[in-house]
């Protein structure tokens, strides 16, 4: 998520993030001890087995020791908790009716917080990547960490969006996080000063001998210009070849990354999803993609996820390039936000996703053509410091020279 964790507008499709949601800027109704079985939103009846929630609710309204200040708002928030829970699906979370609003802040164009890309692991809360010169970034958070404990509380407990929100917060407000570094054994405490920071999902530089660097670190509404945007001054400089840098992205917008990846390809296949009913609906690229004749190589690495195992699956797929670097992170569920009557909101997997030669990326990740660890923590880093693009750049040049 965006801590940088990305998340879905209501109804909307995002593949996560985290994957991702985001820790930048990054469920439900009050009642009585008698409670009516309403139809669910498809108009089906709720099972009859539900009623026994409304049996608790009524003995602990009566009867609880502390009956007189139990408040039912709280009692509803963790039934919904408990579906959620019950789901064994590590992406499904519930929004508070203040949660679900502040999420929304980030289609204004920037969040406020720390400014870190996490996902949920085995290990437990994982930042993906800071953003570059975030806060995060500045105070020591590294790709890989840990993080164990927000403000001297444990977060092992709760879910992704419940520990990025308790991460996040105002501009100027300092937050102290215990983190485990991923090549350490020991905790460290790290204070973090939030602050607002803006979204943009791209970089673009030239190096020498007429080759570009674009690096997407996230898709989102805005990365398909921001892409177009970098291919005219990549033009406007005599461009001859380009690296396509998916390294620490931890996935976006499912729209997005479809728009994109297309404009490198000249038709054929993107991905295919398969939803809850076993329908398996196909995503296929527009013949004629803007920047499909141009020489490429993408990047990625270890903490390459979800929508950015999209791309580098499907250009791998359909043979338009070779895919530098390590296996890809391995998030391929496609997640939604549903948002309920009192402005909550339930956030959970709806179809997992497969490339088009049927491989399921959901922990597997992608592979590479090209294997290449270059152990990079933040990007873009000097160009002779940086192995993997180093290697896409000789690639590069090896074809521009052959006959």
């Amino acid at each position: 998520m965006q801590l940088m964790v990305l998340y879905t507008k209501p109804a909307r499709l995002t593949v996560f993030l985290f994957a991702l949601l985001v820790l930048l800027a990054v469920v439900g109704c009050s009642g009585a001890s008698q409670r009516s079985v309403a139809p669910t939103s498809e108009g089906s009846e709720l099972p009859s087995d539900l009623s026994k929630i409304g049996e608790a609710y009524g003995i602990l309204i009566d009867e609880h020791v502390d009956h007189g200040t139990i408040e039912p708002d709280k009692l509803v928030d963790g039934a919904i908790r408990g579906l959620l829970a019950s789901l064994d699906d590590p992406h499904a979370s519930y929004l508070t009716a203040e949660q679900h609003a502040r999420e929304q802040e980030g289609y204004r164009g920037f969040f406020e917080g720390i400014g870190a890309r996490v996902t949920l692991t085995d290990a437990g809360l994982t930042v993906i990547a800071p953003i570059p010169g975030a806060p995060a970034e500045e105070a020591g958070i590294r790709p890989g960490d840990i993080i164990l404990a927000v403000d001297g509380e444990r977060i092992d407990h709760l879910t992704l969006i419940e520990a990025v929100n308790l991460i996040r917060g105002p501009g100027g407000t300092a937050v102290t996080l215990l983190v485990r570094h991923a090549d350490s054994v020991e905790n460290v405490s790290i204070t973090v000063t939030r602050g607002r920071i803006p979204i943009d999902s791209t970089t673009f530089r030239m190096l020498d001998d007429g080759i570009g660097h674009l690096w997407l670190y996230s898709f989102s509404d805005t990365t398909e210009q921001e892409v177009r945007d970098a291919l005219d001054e990549f033009e406007d400089a005599d461009g001859r070849a380009l690296i396509l840098d998916l390294r620490n992205n931890p996935g976006g917008l499912l729209a997005a990354v479809i728009d994109v990846t297309e404009l490198f390809l000249d038709g054929g296949p993107i991905l295919y999803e398969i939803d809850a009913q076993g329908k398996r609906i196909d995503h296929e690229a527009d013949r004629g993609g803007d920047a499909r004749n141009i020489p490429l190589v993408v990047l990625v690495n270890q903490f390459s996820a979800s929508a950015s195992e999209i791309m580098a699956g499907a250009i791998k797929a359909n043979e338009r390039a070779q895919v530098v670097g390590v296996t890809t992170f391995g998030k391929g569920s496609v997640n939604i936000t549903r948002e309920l009557s009192d402005g909550s909101a339930i956030y959970f997997s709806i179809r997992r996703w497969y490339l088009p030669d049927g491989t399921q990326i959901e922990g597997h990740g992608v592979t590479p053509d090209v294997w290449v660890d270059s152990e990079t923590e933040t990007l873009p880093i000097p160009f002779d410091e940086d192995v993997a693009l180093q290697k896409a750049k000789e690639i590069l040049e090896m074809n521009l020279s052959a006959p």
